[in-house]
């Protein structure tokens, strides 16, 4: 399962999100915005709080990186 940390504004999660549906992925989406046991959860993953965090398997990913995501999801 992929799990996506967000905010509603924030052009790189709409990218990331958009990512994700077109290659039929299925996420779970943690708006830290309005969340804030997400927001902690997503600082003690990635000690960031910039957004997107991507967390998939064990692996988290602070940012939109297309071609790391997709790698790691095993896309082509």
């Amino acid at each position: 399962m992929v799990r996506i940390y967000t905010t509603p504004n924030c052009i790189y999660c709409k990218l990331a999100k958009d990512f994700l549906k077109k290659n039929n992925i299925e996420y779970q989406e943690l708006n830290v915005g309005e969340d804030e046991s997400a927001l902690k959860e997503m600082i003690d993953k990635s000690h960031q709080l910039g957004v997107p965090v991507i967390e998939i398997g064990k692996e988290i990913f602070v940012g939109f990186n297309r071609a790391e995501i997709a790698k790691a999801l095993d896309l082509k």
